[in-house]
C-alpha cells in the first residue's frame, strides 16, 4: 500500500513543499518542511496533526521552500526532534546557515500566533483594530545555537548509499524500508529520494535540474556526468514517481548555460558603465553559490585584460547576507559535491606550469587567473573556486549603509556596484534595504532571478515587494529599454516609470499589559495540550514555553544542575497550569481525541473505526516513575535511619527559615541550586550565584572563526575603505536586538512609499527543469503511476495532458503500459499502490520434492514449472487453507480425508475453489522445455571478476572507466543500467602451455566466470 498526501505546494501559488507518504503497516514518511515568504502560520497547521504518527523525515534541498519551517517544528513541537531525519551533508550545513540568516533577518519567521489560538483574545485585548496587536503576538524564535543543535540531529547520507533507517519511538516497524539519495541538481546536495518498501518502489523527485551548471552537476537520471541514453536501473520503472510540475510551461534559453551567463554579464555591463548599481536578489545558501562563482571568475578574466577602460574591471562586487561568511566556509569544504569541472580546474591551477600546458590548460582563456599582485599567493598556487578575490562579503546593516554613504549616486561616479543580496522574494534580508536606497536613480538596475508569482491570480491585494516588481516587468506599462549586448543580443529592461511602491517593515516590540497575560495563557494551554497528546510511556517533553520560564527565572544551563533545573521548572509549570485550569481551555473534541472519555463529563462513547495506535484503546492514566537512561531515580532520603532522618528534618527546618527570609525567593517557586541563601552568606561559604552564567547566556553569540573568515575574505581593500570595521554603536544596536528576542514580543508594521525609477530585468537563474526535460525524461523513467505536485495549477494540468498524450502513443504502439497520472490538491490523499494481483494456491507434494533451491543473497529462490488444477488430488492436507481462513467455519464434512481441498462458500453462497499446482504430465514436458527460460539473478562487480580471473591464470586490468580488459583480448563493461557487455576475441587458446593445463579461450573463460558469479535459476 502507498498513499500520497501533499500538504503544501500541490496545484498552489505557494512555493513551499511538504509531502506525506504512507506505506504499508502505517509507516509515514514526511518529505520536506517548507514555508513560503508569507510565513503564514496557517500553512503549518496540517502537518502539526501528523507529527505524533511520523516514522522518518527526509529533506531534499537547502532552500526556504523545503526547510524554512524545520526549526519552527523542532522549537515548538519537541516531539519532532525524536523523529529520525535524513539529508545529505550539504543540505545539513547550508540549511543551518540559511535558517540562522532567516531568523536574524525577519521577525515574521518567529511565527505569529493565530488569534483563534489565544483564549478570550477578543475580550481581553486593548489594542485597536488598526494596530491589530493581538493577531501579531510572536512565539519565541530559536537561537542560532538551538538551530545548530537541531541540524546536528540530522543523519547525513551520501549519494547512491542505500540505507535502512530506524523509525521514531512511536512509529510502527519499518519492515525493511530502504532509502537512497541521488543527485538532483538545482542546489548543492539536492536529493532525489528512492524508497523501497516491499513491492513498492517510489521515486520522489521534486525540483531537479538535468542540465549541468558552473558549480552543480546535472541530476542522476542518466548516470550523472558520464550518463548515457537510458535511465539508471535504480530509478527506472518505479511503481510511483512523484515529480514536480514547476516550470512545465517554461522553455529553456536557446544556447543553454553559456548564453544565460552571457546575458547576465551584458545586463550588468549596461548598467555599471553608466555608474549605476545592479541589485541581484537571490537566496543565501543555494543558488547564491552559482551566481557568486560566475561573477568571481568573470571578474578574474576581466582583470587579465590589458584594456584599461574595461567597465567591469573597476566595478566592485558585494555579497550581502547576515551569515554569508559561514556559508562560503562550508562551500569551500564541500568541493566533492560539486561538478567535476570544479575539481579539475582546482587541480590544474595548483599543478606546475609545465604540467598545466601539457594537459592543455595553459592557453585556454577560460582558465586564466589573476597574477600575484591581483590575488595570488607567494607559493604560486591559485585561489580556489570560492576563495574570493573580487567578491566582498557584507554581514551587517551598517556595512550596507556605509557602502552608499561613501559613494552616493549623485556624485556621478562611473564605477558601479554589483550586489548579490538575500532574499529573492525581497520580503526579508538585505535586498529590501538595498532596493530602498537605489530605487530613485534611473541608472540602477534590479535583475530578478526567479518568478515570485502574480498575486492577482489568487485575488490577494497584499503583494510582496518582489511580486510588485514582477508585475511591473510583466505589464511593461512605462516602456522598455532596448540595450544591446556584446554579441548584438537585445536586452529587455523595463522602466520603473516613477510609480510608487509600498515597502512594509515589520519590527518587534515587547509585550505589555493584557497582551502579555494572553501570551502566558496561550503557553499554559499549549503545555497541557502537548502533555495530553504525548505517549504515556515517555518522559514529559520540554517546549519553547519552558525556555521562556528559564529566561525569566534566571536559570543556568549547566548539565551538572539538570535535576534542580527540572524540579524548579516543574514547580513553575504546575503553578501556571493550576492558574490556567481555572479558566476554560479551548480544546475541541477533535484535539482531545480518545482522551475525551476522561476530560469531558457525560461522554461515554468514542468512535474508533478507522483510528490507529492509542486512538483505538481506552485511555489509561498511569503515574509515571521518574527515571533516566540508567533506570529509576533512587532518593537516598527514603532509606535513612530514624536518627539520621531526625537530623535531616532539623536541618530542613533551619534552611526553610532562611529561605523564607530571603527576599529573592518568591513564594511558590523552588530556589535554584546556585542561588545563595542568607545562612550560606553568613557562614562565609563561597558559592557560585549563577549571575555570571546568566550574563554569559544573554550575551549575543559571536563566532570568532566567522569574523576571521570575513576579514580574510574581504581582503585588505575592505579594511582600507572602512567597510570591514564596525563601531561600538553598531554592535550595541545589534546586541539590543538579540536581547529583545529573548522576551515575549509582537510585530508592529510600519509602511513607507518610494518612487520606482530604476530599471527591471528578468533572467531565469532558478536552475529547475523545463518543459523539454520533463517531456523527455518522464517517458524514459517509465513509471507505473505518475503523481504531479509542487507547481501552479496551470503548469500541473498542462504537464499531465502532455504526459497522457506521450504515454497513450507508446501504449498504442505496443511499446509501453498504461500509466495512471494523478494530480492531487493540498490535503487530499491519493492511492498510488502497486497494481499487483496476489493468488493463493497450494503446491502438491510431488512438485515440492523436485525443487532445486538457489541461494541468492541469503534468500531461497526456485524456478517452478507446473500445471494448475482446479481441484485437490495430490493428497495434501488442509492445514495451510485453515491458516489463511481462520475466520471461516469448517463444516463437518471438511474434516474427512475425502474433503481435502474441497471448496469453501463465500458470504454470497458462491463456491471458492482452491487451485493446486501439480507436476506437469510426461506427455507435456517436451513442449514446456522450450518455453521456460533460465533466469540470472545477482549483481556482478567488475572488481570481483578481476580477482577471479587473475586467480584462474588470466591477466585482467582496468582500462578507462568501467572497462575490464582480460588477456588483452576481451573487454567487459558494465552499463549504468546494470547490463554486462562482453566483447572481443580469444575464442580458442593458441598457447601450448595453456592447452596442456586445460585452459580454454579467453572469451569463453570470461563468460563462464560471469555465469558462475550469477545465480542461474532454471526450471526444475
Amino acid at each position: 500500500m502507498f498513499t500520497f498526501t501533499p500538504l503544501l505546494g500541490a496545484q498552489s501559488r505557494s512555493t513551499a513543499s511538504q509531502s506525506l507518504l504512507e506505506l504499508d503497516g502505517g509507516v509515514k514518511i514526511l518529505v520536506d518542511v517548507g514555508w513560503d515568504a508569507s510565513f503564514d502560520p496557517r500553512q503549518l497547521k496540517e502537518l502539526e496533526k501528523h507529527i505524533p504518527t511520523l516514522s522518518i523525515v527526509l529533506l531534499t534541498h537547502a532552500t526556504p521552500n523545503h526547510i524554512a519551517a524545520f526549526a519552527h517544528y523542532c522549537k515548538h513541537y519537541p516531539l519532532f526532534t525524536r523523529i529520525p531525519i535524513y539529508a545529505t551533508t550539504p543540505v545539513i550545513s547550508l540549511g543551518r546557515t540559511l535558517l540562522q540568516d532567516l531568523y536574524a533577518s525577519t521577525p515574521l519567521a518567529c511565527t505569529v500566533i493565530p488569534p483563534s489560538a489565544i483564549p478570550n483574545a477578543s475580550s481581553r485585548s486593548d489594542s485597536s483594530p488598526r494596530d491589530n496587536h493581538t493577531a501579531n503576538i510572536l512565539l519565541q524564535p530559536p537561537t542560532p545555537q538551538e538551530i545548530a543543535t537541531y541540524f546536528s540531529l540530522v543523519h547525513p547520507l551520501k549519494y547512491s548509499q542505500p540505507h535502512q533507517p530506524l523509525g521514531s519511538p512511536f512509529s510502527p516497524p519499518l519492515n525493511g524500508l530502504t532509502i537512497t539519495a541521488y543527485n538532483a541538481g538545482h542546489t548543492l546536495g539536492g536529493t532525489i529520494w528512492h524508497l523501497q518498501h516491499g513491492l513498492e518502489s517510489i521515486v520522489y523527485a521534486v525540483d531537479w535540474n538535468q542540465a549541468r551548471e558552473n558549480v552543480l552537476s546535472g541530476a542522476a537520471w542518466l548516470g550523472g556526468a558520464a550518463g548515457g541514453a537510458e535511465v539508471v536501473e535504480q530509478l527506472r520503472k518505479p511503481t510511483a514517481l512523484v515529480c514536480s510540475s514547476r516550470g512545465a510551461e517554461k522553455n529553456a534559453v536557446s544556447g543553454g548555460r553559456k548564453k544565460r551567463d552571457a546575458l547576465l554579464i551584458d545586463m550588468i555591463r549596461s548598467s555599471v558603465v553608466k555608474g549605476g548599481t545592479v541589485l541581484i536578489p537571490t537566496d543565501s545558501s543555494a543558488r547564491v553559490l552559482e551566481l557568486a562563482y560566475l561573477l568571481e571568475h568573470v571578474w578574474r578574466v576581466e582583470g587579465t585584460k590589458q584594456d584599461s577602460e574595461t567597465s567591469l574591471k573597476n566595478t566592485k562586487i558585494y555579497l550581502a547576507s547576515k551569515n554569508i561568511g559561514a556559508t562560503m566556509r562550508y562551500a569551500r569544504s564541500m568541493l566533492e559535491w560539486m561538478d567535476e569541472s570544479i575539481i579539475r580546474d582546482l587541480e590544474a591551477d595548483n599543478a606546475p606550469q609545465s604540467q598545466r600546458q601539457a594537459n592543455g590548460y595553459g592557453n585556454k582563456p577560460g582558465k586564466q587567473r589573476n597574477d600575484l599582485h591581483k590575488g595570488g599567493n607567494a607559493s604560486g598556487k591559485e585561489a580556489g573556486p570560492f576563495d574570493f578575490q573580487h567578491v566582498r562579503l557584507l554581514e551587517r546593516l551598517s556595512q550596507i549603509e556605509k557602502l552608499f554613504v561613501e559613494q552616493p549616486p549623485s556624485e556621478g561616479a562611473q564605477s558601479g556596484k554589483v550586489i548579490l543580496a538575500s532574499n529573492s522574494s525581497l520580503q526579508w534580508g538585505f535586498s529590501k534595504e538595498i532596493l530602498r536606497r537605489i530605487a530613485t536613480d534611473n541608472r540602477n538596475l534590479v535583475i530578478l532571478t526567479e518568478n515570485p508569482g502574480d498575486p492577482n491570480a489568487e485575488g490577494s491585494s497584499d503583494a510582496s515587494l518582489g511580486q510588485s516588481l514582477w508585475r511591473s516587468w510583466v505589464d511593461r506599462g512605462d516602456g522598455v529599454a532596448m540595450e544591446r549586448g556584446g554579441d548584438g543580443e537585445v536586452l529587455e529592461q523595463v522602466y520603473g516609470g516613477g510609480r510608487e511602491i509600498r515597502i512594509q517593515d515589520p519590527r518587534k516590540v515587547p509585550l505589555e499589559g493584557n497582551d502579555l497575560f494572553l501570551y502566558q495563557q496561550y503557553l499554559a494551554t499549549e503545555r497541557q495540550l502537548q502533555n495530553t497528546l504525548q505517549p504515556s510511556d515517555q518522559a514529559p517533553l520540554t517546549s519553547s514555553a519552558d525556555a521562556v520560564d528559564d529566561v525569566s527565572s534566571a536559570t543556568s544551563s549547566s548539565s551538572e544542575e539538570s535535576d534542580s533545573e527540572q524540579q524548579g521548572k516543574a514547580l513553575n509549570i504546575s503553578n501556571t497550569l493550576a492558574h490556567a485550569t481555572r479558566h476554560k481551555l479551548n480544546l475541541t473534541t477533535e484535539e482531545l481525541g480518545i482522551n475525551v472519555l476522561l476530560r469531558q463529563k457525560g461522554v461515554y462513547d468514542f468512535d474508533v473505526r478507522g483510528k490507529k495506535g492509542r486512538e483505538k484503546m481506552f485511555p489509561f492514566v498511569m503515574k509515571r516513575r521518574r527515571g533516566d537512561e540508567f533506570g529509576d531515580i533512587i532518593r537516598p532520603e527514603e532509606y535513612l535511619k530514624a536518627e539520621e532522618r531526625d537530623e535531616t528534618d532539623a536541618q530542613d527546618i533551619g534552611m526553610s527559615g532562611s529561605a523564607s527570609a530571603n527576599p529573592q525567593t518568591p513564594l511558590g517557586l523552588k530556589r535554584k541550586w546556585n542561588d545563595v541563601s542568607l545562612t550560606e552568606q553568613s557562614e562565609g561559604r563561597r558559592l557560585s550565584t549563577g549571575t555570571n552564567k546568566r550574563r554569559e547566556k544573554l550575551r549575543p553569540n559571536t563566532d570568532d572563526d566567522d569574523a576571521v573568515l570575513l576579514s580574510t575574505a574581504n581582503g585588505t581593500a575592505m579594511g582600507a575603505s572602512g567597510q570591514g570595521q564596525e563601531s561600538d554603536a553598531d554592535r550595541s544596536d545589534e546586541d539590543e536586538d538579540d536581547l529583545a528576542s529573548l522576551v515575549p514580543s509582537k510585530i508592529v508594521y510600519s509602511t513607507e512609499t518610494t518612487q520606482l525609477n530604476l530599471k527591471i530585468a528578468f533572467l531565469d537563474f532558478t536552475g529547475l527543469h523545463d518543459k523539454r526535460s520533463l517531456q523527455m525524461l518522464i517517458p524514459l523513467i517509465q513509471p507505473r503511476k505518475l503523481i504531479l505536485t509542487a507547481g501552479l495549477p496551470e503548469e500541473t494540468l498542462s504537464l499531465a495532458t502532455d504526459c497522457r498524450k506521450i504515454f497513450d502513443q507508446g501504449f498504442e504502439a505496443g511499446g509501453g503500459a498504461k500509466v495512471e497520472i494523478l494530480t492531487p490538491f493540498n490535503g487530499t490523499t491519493v492511492d498510488a499502490s502497486v497494481d499487483t494481483n496476489a493468488w493463493l494456491l497450494k503446491l502438491s507434494e510431488p512438485l515440492v520434492r523436485h525443487f532445486r533451491w538457489q541461494n541468492v543473497r541469503g534468500l531461497g529462490v526456485v524456478h517452478v514449472s507446473g500445471m494448475l488444477a482446479a481441484d485437490s488430488t495430490a493428497g495434501t492436507d488442509n492445514e495451510a487453507l485453515q491458516t489463511q481462513h481462520k475466520r471461516q467455519k469448517v463444516s463437518d464434512a471438511g474434516d474427512s480425508p475425502d474433503a481435502v481441498g474441497e471448496d469453501v462458500a463465500d458470504k454470497h453462497g458462491r463456491t471458492i475453489v482452491s487451485p493446486v499446482l501439480d507436476m506437469i504430465p510426461t506427455n507435456m514436458i517436451a513442449g514446456t522445455r522450450s518455453v521456460a527460460q533460465p533466469l540470472h539473478v545477482g549483481d556482478l562487480r567488475l572488481a570481483d571478476l578481476r580477482k577471479i580471473l587473475q586467480g584462474s591464470g588470466h591477466t585482467a586490468e582496468f582500462r578507462g572507466e568501467g572497462t575490464l580488459l582480460i588477456d588483452g583480448l576481451v573487454a567487459v563493461r558494465k552499463a549504468a543500467t546494470g547490463r554486462i557487455e562482453v566483447e572481443g576475441g580469444g575464442l580458442m587458446t593458441s598457447s601450448a602451455f595453456a592447452r596442456s593445463r586445460g585452459l580454454e579461450g579467453s572469451f569463453y573463460a570470461v563468460k563462464r566466470k560471469i555465469y558462475e558469479g550469477l545465480a542461474i535459476v532454471a526450471s526444475g
